[in-house]
C-alpha cells in the first residue's frame, strides 16, 4: 500500500471510530433533542503527535464527518471546543446558542487559533457561531482536551468499546442530575 492509499485508510478508520464512539455514547447516555454533546479533538494526537503540534484539517475534518450525521440524526447540538488560544470557547450552530439561552462572541477557529476540530466544525454547520460556555450533557475528548469545564454537574465517565480514535486517548462522559437528600435507591435518574 503506498503513502497515498495508507492516509486514506487511516482517515477511514478515524471516521469510523468518531462514528461509532459518539454513537455508543448516545446509546448510554440518554440525550433529549436539543441537548448539546461537547467535544475537544486533538488532530494531532489522533494522527500520533503530542498535542498543540501538528494539526490537521484532513483528520478533523473526518473526524466531524463521522460524528455529525449520528448527532444530526437525533437532534443533538454538536459544541466543538476550541483550543487553549481561544480560551478552549465552542463552536455552536446558533440555533443551540438560541435554545439554551447562551452569550455570543466574536470569533472564527483557525486550525492554529482555535484548532483543526474546531474551524472544521464551523465550515460544516449552516449557522456557526462561538460562545464562551455551556452546559452539555456529555462529550467525547478526543486527545486529552479537557472537556470537563463544559459539562453540566454531575459528570460521570463512561467506557466504550473503542479507548482510543486513530492514536489519540479517547474520554468520554455522560451527567446526571445531582441527588439531594434521601436514599440513592429511590431515584429513578440513576444510570450508574
Amino acid at each position: 500500500m503506498n503513502a497515498m492509499e495508507n492516509k486514506e485508510a487511516f482517515l477511514h478508520a478515524v471516521r469510523e471510530q468518531a462514528e461509532r464512539a459518539a454513537s455508543e455514547l448516545l446509546d448510554l447516555a440518554k440525550l433529549e433533542e436539543g441537548d448539546l454533546f461537547v467535544v475537544g479533538c486533538s488532530s494531532s494526537e489522533v494522527s500520533g503527535s503530542r498535542i498543540g503540534t501538528d494539526s490537521s484539517p484532513e483528520v478533523a475534518q473526518a473526524i466531524v464527518d463521522g460524528l455529525y450525521p449520528v448527532l444530526e440524526r437525533r437532534g443533538i447540538f454538536l459544541a466543538a471546543q476550541c483550543c487553549e488560544h481561544l480560551n478552549r470557547a465552542l463552536i455552536v450552530e446558533d440555533a443551540a446558542r438560541r435554545l439554551h439561552r447562551l452569550e455570543r462572541v466574536n470569533v472564527v477557529p483557525q486550525p492554529k487559533a482555535g484548532g483543526s476540530f474546531a474551524t472544521a466544525v464551523w465550515q460544516r454547520m449552516e449557522s456557526p457561531c462561538a460562545v464562551e460556555a455551556i452546559r452539555a450533557r456529555a462529550g467525547l475528548d478526543i486527545g486529552g482536551t479537557l472537556i470537563g469545564m463544559h459539562l453540566a454537574p454531575v459528570a460521570v465517565p463512561v467506557r466504550l468499546s473503542l479507548s482510543k480514535i486513530g492514536e489519540a486517548i479517547l474520554l468520554c462522559a455522560r451527567t446526571r442530575p445531582k441527588y439531594i437528600g434521601g436514599e440513592r435507591a429511590h431515584y429513578q435518574d440513576d444510570l450508574s
